[in-house]
């Protein structure tokens, strides 16, 4: 009994000795503005942020796919619909590369998908309000994907490696999305009365959901502070929300399009727009599941990973039978 104790007070020791040596080597790459990799010691507190943040991401990806496949078969041409379809491949390739990422800090995909399905994960909340108009497509490949885009530049340079890499090749092929919307409003705006009053309202629906994509004010956000220390955040909420809105306003201009704020003016002091009131209240209440969408996207989520376990079953079993003629592979 003695000795039990005695060791385990040597242990408890060790693993405090060890800790603080890990604590300052993290914070020492944190200074150095180094890249914190998987095999690194760092706090739990940081790795469950990563978690959260990553698989957030991820599933957003996936479940932003929703609106869109709605739209496959209504795209007025042979043209949209290709460009529609490989904007959706992407999405769910850019998911993937989450999750791998995600993986890397002790949480399996399978783990953050029933997470998800059981409505304990958050995604973005932007993708649970409706696509009522094709012009909706435009919208949110420029409106949301631009404010993705802004938000994950900044993300290349996060401080966990896995995560900055990943994000490398998704702000590439994002910025063909915000492209691709962006060139469908033009064609809108230059259409017919109905097509222009279609693209306009599309943007009057979008732009506010798009605002709260940057998440609450720095005053009431509850991990910019943590994160801006940790080097996951390079800005604020509201540094990344005003440099969306500085490069979104002179766009609508060109193609003659109104953003649906009238307080929105060009501050020659701050070097920014102002811009109106956002509706917090509403961004908090989809967030707590009360938006438009919000069951129906997590019921047709659950619907799909349920009609695919077949798939999943089929790949196992191929992997299972296939496993000891690679093993001998290996071996030889």
């Amino acid at each position: 009994m003695y000795g039990a104790t005695f060791g385990d007070d040597q242990s408890a020791q060790r693993d405090e000795v060890m800790d603080a040596a890990g604590l300052a080597h993290f914070e020492a790459l944190i200074e150095q503005d180094s890249r914190i990799e998987p095999r690194d010691w760092m706090p739990l507190a940081y790795r469950q942020t990563m978690i959260r943040q990553i698989a957030q991401h991820a599933h957003s990806e996936i479940i932003g796919m929703q609106p869109e496949g709605n739209f496959v078969t209504r795209a007025p041409s042979l043209r949209r619909k290709a460009i529609l379809l490989a904007k959706i491949q992407d999405e769910a390739g850019h998911g993937q590369y989450l999750y791998s990422a995600m993986e890397t800090l002790g949480m399996s995909r399978d783990q953050a998908m029933d997470l998800l399905h059981a409505g304990k994960h958050k995604y973005s909340s932007v993708f649970n309000y409706p696509a009522l108009t094709w012009a909706d497509m435009g919208a949110i490949g420029w409106l949301v994907d631009g404010a993705a885009i802004v938000n994950q530049v900044a993300l290349c340079r996060t401080s966990y490696g896995p995560y900055a890499r990943a994000m490398v090749r998704i702000c590439r092929e994002e910025s063909f999305h915000q492209r691709q919307g962006y060139e469908a409003l033009v064609v809108l705006s230059r259409g017919t009365p109905e097509q222009r009053a279609m693209c306009q309202d599309a943007i009057n629906r979008w732009w506010w959901p798009a605002l709260m994509m940057f998440g609450p004010p720095d005053g009431q956000s509850s991990h910019t502070a943590q994160s801006m220390a940790w080097k996951i955040k390079r800005q604020t909420n509201d540094e990344l929300r005003a440099k969306f809105i500085d490069m979104t306003v002179p766009q609508a201009e060109v193609i003659g399009m109104t953003l649906p704020d009238p307080e929105l003016r060009w501050n020659a002091a701050t070097g920014h727009y102002d811009h109106g009131p956002i509706d917090w209240d509403e961004m908090y209440r989809v967030v707590r599941g009360d938006g438009p969408c919000n069951h129906q996207r997590l019921a047709h989520r659950n619907q799909a990973h349920d009609e695919g376990q077949w798939v999943r079953e089929a790949a196992n079993a191929y992997a299972a039978k296939h496993a000891p003629r690679a093993a001998e592979g290996s071996a030889a």
